[in-house]
């Protein structure tokens, strides 16, 4: 039988889709929201987390490789909110031509200290099996941790949280921290389903252009970050000067063979 949505996911999936002004927040749901730590914030390295083996691990072990990472704020127990993102979140990663473990790392964190390492293994290989691609083990990264080490990652990419009592869940919002491969905050992207074109282009913006090809690169060059509609789209300005500079190289190109074949010409008259 399909669980319906909860309140408190249906307020997250308008928060993280529209602008909302912090008057119009219900006082629940303000310490949940998101505060973006952009431009210059660096993910503090040394948390100590547990992975979905039991081992301890620390949070700079994931950017050891020189690659992008996505991070996952949830809970595996989540009867609503949680569950729509990691499954949109698989289905996005679909669609895409990279491979989770080859050019980024996921990596996931359950907000819920009482969670154990066995059911984020759980909860690995049931989104792993989703997922289907060989490998990809390796670069997605289900953990858990201490109450004060979670809230401390939390806090440091301005992910809020509180656990509602009433409702027996936690509130947060449904949002994907994209982090550079020096840790540093690139881009947030938001809502439970994601745009191939936007995954695609916070991955290769945070990994300043290191992966993907000369046409990804190119296309990163023509796309600017829309932070109004929280998507990528066309810019201008960038165009333009693309188009400026195609239609010089072919007018150069033009003009090269046109005086070369004058040349010729005038010597072949001699």
């Amino acid at each position: 039988m399909r669980r319906s949505i909860s309140w408190i996911a249906i307020a997250f999936l308008w928060i993280g889709s529209t602008h909302v002004l912090a008057g119009t927040v219900p006082d629940e749901l303000k310490e949940s929201g998101v505060s973006e730590h952009l431009g210059g914030a660096v993910v503090p390295p040394d948390y100590a987390l547990v992975d979905e083996a039991g081992r301890e691990v620390h949070f700079s072990e994931f950017f050891r490789k020189g690659k992008p990472v996505l991070l996952t704020l949830v809970y595996y127990q989540c009867p609503n909110l949680c569950n729509f993102m990691l499954n949109g979140l698989v289905s996005s990663l679909k669609t895409l031509d990279w491979t989770v473990g080859n050019q980024f790392e996921v990596v996931s964190v359950s907000i819920d200290p009482s969670e154990t390492p066995d059911l984020a293994r759980r909860k690995k290989e049931a989104y792993l099996r989703a997922y289907g691609r060989s490998h990809a083990e390796e670069g997605w990264h289900f953990l858990t941790g201490s109450e004060a080490q979670v809230r401390k990652l939390a806090e440091a990419v301005g992910f809020g949280y509180k656990y509602d009592r009433e409702e027996k869940q936690y509130a947060h919002s449904a949002v994907i921290p994209v982090l550079t491969p020096e840790g540093m905050i690139s881009r947030y992207l938001y809502g439970i389903e994601f745009a191939t074109a936007d995954l695609r282009m916070a991955l290769l913006e945070a990994s300043h252009g290191k992966i993907g090809t000369v046409v990804d690169r190119l296309l990163l060059f023509c796309y600017r970050y829309d932070p109004k509609t929280r998507k990528y789209s066309v810019y201008l300005n960038s165009l333009m000067q693309l188009g400026c500079g195609l239609t010089v190289l072919v007018f150069g190109g033009y003009l090269a063979v046109f005086w070369r074949r004058q040349r010729k010409g005038a010597a072949s008259n001699v």
